[in-house]
């Protein structure tokens, strides 16, 4: 099993409850609708997840283009925005294919903690090439090096306190401990960036990048940046 594979699978670990992945994806999907340059923009976001609130961010900008590495994830995508004629849903390889400059806004969010530094540098360079000129790429939820597992699991208990599933997601941390989701850990590793880090890696991309005040989604304790080309 790979990261990808851990995802395409239904099961309660990733989310506690169906309460728990329609706020979280809402939550994220207004986060990214406050960085929409206009009406008329052309949006990626890559390694969407299910994004159950996508219609939330279509209807924001122009176009909304999903990329989802995990086949059945995607085909629910597929399936769940069928009707929607704002929103495409594309494999990586699709996305990897698009024309230069296609996109006014790209979002790559909590995914770079599943690929290694190699893989990481792969996807900032095809980035820079599909953004346009005053376009801008944002990276959300990196990982800090520091106390990463307790700091997610209180966001959790606070986020499931606020949105009505708190004790779910205490049932939810005990279900984690005894799921693949550490031995994946272990063989397959996360990995960890403090601010200074991140923003020199997107430098060395070729982004101008800055640290955005608040974090896409519920936990404060991870980074957003924002980068634009120079």
């Amino acid at each position: 099993m790979d990261w990808i594979s851990f995802y395409d699978f239904k099961h309660s670990v990733i989310y506690v409850n169906a309460r728990h992945r329609d706020v979280h994806y809402e939550t994220i999907a207004k986060d990214i609708r406050d960085h929409v340059p206009s009406p008329a923009a052309q949006v990626l976001d890559y390694g969407c997840g299910e994004a159950t609130s996508a219609a939330l961010l279509a209807a924001a900008c122009g176009h909304l283009t999903m990329v989802e590495a995990a086949p059945n994830v995607r085909a629910a995508l597929k399936e769940r925005y069928a009707g929607n004629p704002k929103i495409s849903v594309l494999t990586p390889d699709e996305a990897k294919a698009k024309p230069d400059g296609s996109f006014d806004l790209i979002v790559l969010h909590s995914v770079a903690q599943y690929l290694n530094s190699d893989e990481l540098a792969g996807m900032m360079a095809t980035f820079r090439r599909l953004l346009k000129p005053a376009g801008t790429f944002i990276l959300g939820d990196i990982v800090p090096p520091r106390m990463a597992s307790v700091w997610a699991a209180l966001a959790l208990l606070r986020f499931g306190a606020a949105n009505g599933f708190f004790w779910a997601a205490v049932g939810g941390l005990i279900r984690i401990l005894l799921s693949d989701y550490f031995t994946l850990k272990k063989s397959h590793g996360l990995s960890h960036y403090d601010e200074a880090e991140m923003l020199a890696r997107l430098r060395a991309a070729g982004f101008a990048p800055v640290r955005a005040g608040h974090n896409i989604g519920h936990n404060q304790r991870r980074m957003t940046f924002l980068a634009k080309l120079p």
